[in-house]
């Protein structure tokens, strides 16, 4: 579980998809994710796909 900050700074609560977890990418503090928001609530998210930061070296 994760916490994730939007862009307009609220945080929701976020977990890792499923096709995340089987291919084994790490997702890491700092890192920019897409989700998609629950329909139901609002706090809470689904991450699932890890963007490519710039900053990084890989």
């Amino acid at each position: 579980m994760f916490l994730v900050r939007l862009d307009n700074e609220d945080m929701i609560l976020g977990y890792v998809s499923g096709k995340i977890r089987r291919s084994f990418i790490r997702i890491l503090s700092g890192d920019t994710v897409k989700i998609e928001v629950s329909r139901y609530d609002s706090t809470r998210c689904r991450i699932i796909y890890r963007l490519c930061n710039k900053d990084s070296k890989d």
